[in-house]
């Protein structure tokens, strides 16, 4: 079968681990060269290999999404493998604490200031960047939750961030001619959000969906969540 994605260049950040790891599996695995980024040099070359063992076309690069240089060399190397970027994923994100228990009224000032920088932030930077590389035809996704929309006790400045990293995405979709919108997986099993929900394999699956077969307009400037996914592929 022909790849999906047919050899075009994407970059998933915070690729090192849980849902991002699996998409970067899934989108190579469909095709695309995948440029990789995460803090965590060491984790990142273990996904870097593992997705060359799969048969992959992958380039990894330890990348802080806090700092718009690091982001700057990101997709200076992802132009480096192709002429330009057809998919973006914003995924790189942090949570400080245990899910669910770290209201506002106990958040440390530190706490809350990394969370905007890498979650709010770090999203703004990623896209920023690859405006200038993206191909007529790209797509970028930014993975959120249901916190992001609705008040629910003790995710405190994480929620918080990741309200901002929507309200980037819908800037962006507002400024740009590329579809550039939100995927809400619902709850996830993974080391960030905590036991229990859905596995990061299907959640990947679902971001796939939103890159190459969403309804672009549907995309744009919005929020897609499991029910959208699960009706558009049955």
């Amino acid at each position: 079968m022909v790849p999906a994605m047919d050899s075009a260049t994407a970059v998933v950040t915070g690729a090192s681990r849980g849902i991002g790891e699996q998409i970067a599996h899934v989108v190579a695995g469909a095709g695309a060269h995948t440029v990789i980024c995460a803090r965590d040099a060491e984790a990142l070359e273990r996904v870097e290999a593992a997705i060359r063992d799969a048969g992959g076309s992958v380039t990894a690069i330890r990348t802080d999404v806090r700092d718009e240089y690091d982001v700057e060399r990101l997709v200076e190397t992802a132009m480096r493998e192709g002429d330009a970027i057809q998919y973006v994923v914003a995924n790189a994100g942090v949570y400080h604490g245990t899910a669910g228990e770290t209201p506002l009224t106990e958040e440390s000032y530190t706490a809350f200031d990394d969370h905007i920088r890498t979650n709010a932030r770090g999203v703004f930077s990623t896209i920023r960047e690859a405006v200038p590389h993206l191909g007529s035809d790209a797509r970028i996704v930014v993975p959120t939750g249901v916190v992001a929309r609705e008040g629910m006790p003790g995710y405190g400045s994480y929620a918080v961030s990741k309200a901002a990293a929507e309200a980037v995405a819908r800037g962006f979709a507002a400024d740009l001619d590329t579809p550039v919108g939100a995927v809400d997986p619902g709850q996830v099993a993974t080391d960030l959000s905590g036991d229990g929900g859905r596995d990061p394999e299907s959640v990947a699956e679902m971001v796939l969906w939103a890159l190459r077969d969403a309804d672009p307009s549907t995309l744009d400037g919005g929020v897609l969540d499991w029910g959208d996914y699960r009706s558009a592929t049955r």
